[in-house]
């Protein structure tokens, strides 16, 4: 990045801070309808009852435990490439992590609502918090589900702890450069950064801290996820490679909203000479090498199923990819392992266009992958008598719409409000050299 400054990336930065036009209020709204859309949705199920849900006996688990598995995994990949990357000193990361790491925060929000929202009485939470009470009620921590509770409170911390540290300098540059009321705003936002030696040295210990106690953390809260299914005994779902494939499909996920975030946000923001075409062509590149992984994970599911010569096995893998929901199944693998492939050719991932249409196309696929797992695992379980379908009800779209635009209303109010590219790392890329950072 030769024609890159100092002045020219804080100018670059602080020039997205300045008062927002009417598009993006309209934009705002639109997400905040959509939100309030949800809200209502949520209301009349809290008052009417879960059965305003399309659940059923044997598909108790819809669109919620969908969604929540979705956004954890969503909220993988933005600690991905701030922590790893950044241990690995891959400086392609620095203009993108910190969107990548605000994604992080958002999306495991909006995935710790789903729990609440299927469990229909809200404050039943209660009695999975471990107090003492007359009635010796405990939660079970041998229980998965204690684990996910456990697993991802840790990882929103840690994620929070990450993405708030890094800020601090970007907070105190807004700060000198502001007046009135916004000044105080950032003076408090900043806690007292000087840009003195010592809160350096400290900052850059703290940050690669961080950095590693994330890391471990990306592969945990997705294998834990996916133990919510790994132990279970329903068909499809009781097998050892969840773990992996569970972390490598939210690796894969997270990179394409990374790049559905990215995009538009370039355009914007007149990005371009920050996050360059070669910084997303190296999305795009590992976006491959992961789709090839989730692929490898299809392909071993089936060969498992038939080499194990279980009859409800290989019944299941069968009706997978022959039955009602066999259109899920097919986006599945074509959205996710095939379409990708088209990266490999280098026009394809050097033309913005299609770099965003193939990053909504594995968001869509990423999601049917979950539509497969969870509603055909116990849509065809044991018995042929218990066998059932299931068809989301318009309550559980509203929700669903309702989580989508929160993630994105989110992601406006940041992007106008706070730095949404990381002007301190921008200038390590420089001091680096310009070949890290393609």
């Amino acid at each position: 990045m030769p024609e890159l400054t100092y002045a020219s990336i804080d100018q670059t930065v602080l020039n997205t801070l300045t008062p927002p036009k009417r598009y993006y209020w309209a934009i705002v709204a639109v997400l905040f309808l959509g939100v309030l859309v949800g809200a209502a949705c949520w209301i009349y199920q809290i008052v009417v009852g879960i059965g305003a849900g399309g659940q059923n006996n044997p598909v108790a688990w819809g669109t919620y435990l969908i969604n929540f598995v979705f956004w954890v995994g969503i909220a993988h990949s933005g600690t991905l490439i701030s922590a790893i990357l950044h241990l690995f000193r891959a400086g392609w990361r620095n203009p993108i992590a910190r969107a990548a790491e605000t994604m992080t925060v958002f999306a495991v929000c909006i995935a710790g609502l789903f729990p609440f929202i299927h469990l229909g009485r809200v404050w039943q939470v209660m009695y999975m918090i471990p107090y003492p009470n007359q009635r010796l009620l405990w939660p079970n921590f041998l229980s998965p589900l204690m684990f996910d509770v456990i697993a991802i409170s840790t990882y929103l911390t840690v994620s929070s702890l990450f993405w708030y540290t890094g800020l601090l300098p970007d907070l105190a540059a807004i700060r000198d450069r502001s007046e009135g009321i916004r000044k105080k705003i950032f003076t408090f936002l900043s806690m007292g950064w000087t840009g003195a030696h010592e809160q350096w040295r400290h900052y850059t210990r703290g940050y690669l801290f961080f950095a590693a106690l994330a890391t471990p953390l990306v592969i945990s809260v997705h294998s834990v996820v996916s133990w919510d299914f790994a132990l279970g005994i329903v068909p499809g779902w009781h097998t050892t490679i969840f773990a992996p494939y569970f972390v490598a499909g939210a690796i894969h996920s997270g990179l394409a909203m990374v790049l559905t975030l990215m995009i538009p946000l370039r355009k914007l923001f007149s990005y371009q000479k920050i996050i360059t075409k070669e910084v997303l062509e190296n999305v795009a590149k590992t976006i491959v090498f992961t789709g090839l992984i989730v692929g490898f994970a299809y392909a071993t599911e089936f060969f498992i199923a038939w080499y194990s010569h279980n009859a409800v096995e290989i019944e299941q893998f069968r009706w997978r990819a022959t039955g009602e929901f066999r259109w899920g199944f097919y986006f599945m693998v074509v959205c996710n392992t095939l379409i990708p492939l088209l990266f490999l050719f280098k026009k394809v991932r050097t033309t913005i266009a299609s770099l965003f249409i193939i990053s909504l196309i594995v968001n869509f696929g990423m999601w049917w992958e979950r539509f497969v797992i969870i509603i055909g695992g116990v849509a065809r379980g044991f018995s042929p008598h218990a066998w059932g379908l299931y068809t989301p009800s318009m309550i559980e779209y509203g929700i669903m719409l309702g989580s989508f635009c929160l993630f994105f209303f989110l992601f406006m109010l940041f992007a106008k409000h706070l730095p949404s590219v990381s002007m301190t790392e921008m200038k390590e890329t420089l001091d680096h050299g310009g070949s890290h950072a393609g």
